[in-house]
Protein backbone atom coordinates (compact mmCIF):
# COMPACT_ATOMS: atom_id res chain seq x y z
CA UNK A 1 0.00 0.00 0.00
CA UNK A 2 1.29 3.41 -0.95
CA UNK A 3 1.13 6.02 1.83
CA UNK A 4 1.17 9.66 0.72
CA UNK A 5 1.23 12.80 2.80
CA UNK A 6 -0.65 15.70 1.23
CA UNK A 7 -0.06 19.14 2.74
CA UNK A 8 -0.06 22.85 1.96
CA UNK A 9 2.78 24.67 3.72
CA UNK A 10 4.30 28.12 3.65
CA UNK A 11 8.00 28.91 3.11
CA UNK A 12 8.41 28.93 6.91
CA UNK A 13 6.62 25.52 7.17
CA UNK A 14 3.45 27.07 8.67
CA UNK A 15 0.39 24.94 7.87
CA UNK A 16 -2.26 26.59 10.02
CA UNK A 17 -3.34 28.96 12.73
CA UNK A 18 -6.17 28.55 15.26
CA UNK A 19 -7.08 25.19 13.65
CA UNK A 20 -7.73 26.83 10.26
CA UNK A 21 -6.01 27.09 6.89
CA UNK A 22 -4.46 30.52 6.53
CA UNK A 23 -4.85 31.16 2.81
CA UNK A 24 -7.35 30.96 0.01
CA UNK A 25 -6.00 28.80 -2.82
CA UNK A 26 -8.84 27.55 -5.01
CA UNK A 27 -6.49 25.70 -7.39
CA UNK A 28 -4.90 23.84 -4.47
CA UNK A 29 -8.30 22.76 -3.12
CA UNK A 30 -9.20 21.45 -6.59
CA UNK A 31 -5.95 19.46 -6.72
CA UNK A 32 -6.61 18.08 -3.24
CA UNK A 33 -10.11 16.99 -4.24
CA UNK A 34 -8.94 15.47 -7.54
CA UNK A 35 -6.10 13.51 -5.88
CA UNK A 36 -7.91 12.25 -2.77
CA UNK A 37 -11.40 11.53 -4.22
CA UNK A 38 -12.27 7.86 -4.06
CA UNK A 39 -9.61 7.16 -1.42
CA UNK A 40 -9.26 6.79 2.34
CA UNK A 41 -7.89 9.88 4.08
CA UNK A 42 -6.28 9.73 7.52
CA UNK A 43 -6.32 12.78 9.79
CA UNK A 44 -6.20 13.84 13.39
CA UNK A 45 -9.32 14.90 15.28
CA UNK A 46 -8.47 18.62 15.14
CA UNK A 47 -8.06 18.45 11.36
CA UNK A 48 -11.40 16.66 11.08
CA UNK A 49 -13.05 19.29 13.28
CA UNK A 50 -11.59 22.12 11.18
CA UNK A 51 -13.04 20.49 8.03
CA UNK A 52 -16.33 20.00 9.90
CA UNK A 53 -17.65 16.86 8.19
CA UNK A 54 -16.52 13.88 6.12
CA UNK A 55 -15.39 15.02 2.67
CA UNK A 56 -17.54 13.76 -0.22
CA UNK A 57 -16.39 10.63 -2.08
CA UNK A 58 -13.70 9.82 0.51
CA UNK A 59 -13.56 7.58 3.56
CA UNK A 60 -12.35 9.49 6.62
CA UNK A 61 -10.24 7.79 9.26
CA UNK A 62 -9.90 10.07 12.27
CA UNK A 63 -7.23 9.52 14.92
CA UNK A 64 -8.19 10.56 18.44
CA UNK A 65 -7.49 9.56 22.02
CA UNK A 66 -11.15 10.20 22.87
CA UNK A 67 -12.84 6.78 23.28
CA UNK A 68 -16.30 8.36 22.81
CA UNK A 69 -15.53 10.20 19.53
CA UNK A 70 -17.99 9.22 16.80
CA UNK A 71 -18.18 9.67 13.04
CA UNK A 72 -21.00 9.19 10.55
CA UNK A 73 -21.51 5.65 9.27
CA UNK A 74 -18.91 4.49 6.75
CA UNK A 75 -16.07 6.43 8.40
CA UNK A 76 -13.73 5.12 11.09
CA UNK A 77 -12.25 6.27 14.38
CA UNK A 78 -8.78 4.94 15.28
CA UNK A 79 -6.68 5.64 18.35
CA UNK A 80 -3.22 5.71 16.73
CA UNK A 81 -1.63 6.17 13.33
CA UNK A 82 -0.50 2.53 13.49
CA UNK A 83 -4.10 1.39 14.02
CA UNK A 84 -5.26 3.53 11.07
CA UNK A 85 -2.55 2.11 8.77
CA UNK A 86 -3.37 -1.46 9.87
CA UNK A 87 -7.05 -0.81 9.10
CA UNK A 88 -6.12 0.29 5.56
CA UNK A 89 -3.79 -2.68 5.06
CA UNK A 90 -6.59 -4.97 6.24
CA UNK A 91 -8.87 -3.45 3.58
CA UNK A 92 -6.21 -4.21 0.92
CA UNK A 93 -6.09 -0.58 -0.22
CA UNK A 94 -3.59 0.44 -2.90
CA UNK A 95 -3.33 4.04 -1.69
CA UNK A 96 -4.03 6.09 1.42
CA UNK A 97 -3.54 9.82 2.05
CA UNK A 98 -2.45 11.44 5.31
CA UNK A 99 -4.01 14.92 5.41
CA UNK A 100 -2.92 16.33 8.78
CA UNK A 101 -2.44 17.79 11.25
CA UNK A 102 1.08 18.51 12.43
CA UNK A 103 1.41 15.64 14.92
CA UNK A 104 0.02 13.08 12.46
CA UNK A 105 2.38 14.38 9.75
CA UNK A 106 5.33 14.06 12.13
CA UNK A 107 4.41 10.46 12.95
CA UNK A 108 3.71 9.57 9.30
CA UNK A 109 6.86 11.05 7.76
CA UNK A 110 9.09 8.00 8.48
CA UNK A 111 6.57 5.52 7.04
CA UNK A 112 5.20 7.33 4.00
CA UNK A 113 6.30 6.80 0.40
CA UNK A 114 5.70 10.23 -1.08
CA UNK A 115 5.00 13.82 -0.14
CA UNK A 116 2.52 15.89 -2.17
CA UNK A 117 3.35 19.40 -1.03
CA UNK A 118 1.74 22.67 -1.97
CA UNK A 119 4.61 25.08 -1.33
CA UNK A 120 2.99 28.46 -0.78
CA UNK A 121 5.09 31.55 -1.48
CA UNK A 122 4.26 33.24 1.81
CA UNK A 123 5.61 33.48 5.35
CA UNK A 124 2.49 33.89 7.49
CA UNK A 125 2.27 33.71 11.24
CA UNK A 126 0.93 30.41 12.45
CA UNK A 127 0.83 27.98 15.33
CA UNK A 128 1.08 24.68 13.44
CA UNK A 129 4.09 23.62 11.37
CA UNK A 130 5.05 20.87 8.93
CA UNK A 131 8.36 19.14 9.73
CA UNK A 132 11.42 20.19 7.71
CA UNK A 133 11.77 18.11 4.52
CA UNK A 134 15.23 16.53 4.62
CA UNK A 135 16.78 16.59 1.10
CA UNK A 136 18.87 13.54 2.00
CA UNK A 137 15.63 11.56 2.50
CA UNK A 138 13.36 13.13 -0.11
CA UNK A 139 13.88 13.89 -3.81
CA UNK A 140 11.73 16.34 -5.76
CA UNK A 141 10.36 14.38 -8.75
CA UNK A 142 7.71 16.74 -10.15
CA UNK A 143 6.53 20.31 -9.75
CA UNK A 144 3.77 22.46 -11.19
CA UNK A 145 3.59 26.23 -10.65
CA UNK A 146 0.44 28.26 -10.05
CA UNK A 147 0.24 32.05 -10.16
CA UNK A 148 -1.60 34.32 -7.77
CA UNK A 149 -4.95 35.46 -9.18
CA UNK A 150 -8.45 36.38 -8.00
CA UNK A 151 -9.03 32.83 -6.65
CA UNK A 152 -5.51 32.13 -5.37
CA UNK A 153 -4.15 34.45 -2.72
CA UNK A 154 -0.46 33.53 -3.31
CA UNK A 155 1.81 32.01 -5.93
CA UNK A 156 2.43 28.35 -5.13
CA UNK A 157 4.06 25.24 -6.47
CA UNK A 158 2.61 21.73 -6.22
CA UNK A 159 5.61 19.46 -5.63
CA UNK A 160 5.93 15.68 -5.49
CA UNK A 161 8.73 14.24 -3.38
CA UNK A 162 9.69 10.56 -3.39
CA UNK A 163 11.59 8.84 -0.59
CA UNK A 164 15.27 8.51 -1.58
CA UNK A 165 16.04 5.13 0.05
CA UNK A 166 12.79 3.51 1.09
Amino acid sequence: MKISIIVAKAKNNVIGKNNQLIWRLSSDLKLFKQITSGHHIIMGRKTYESVGKPLPNRTSIVITRNPDFQLPEGHKVCHSLQEAIQLCIGKHLDQVYIIGGAEIYKQALPICDELLVTEVEARPEGDVFFPEINPKQWKKTAAESFKKDDKNEYNFEFVTYKKVNP
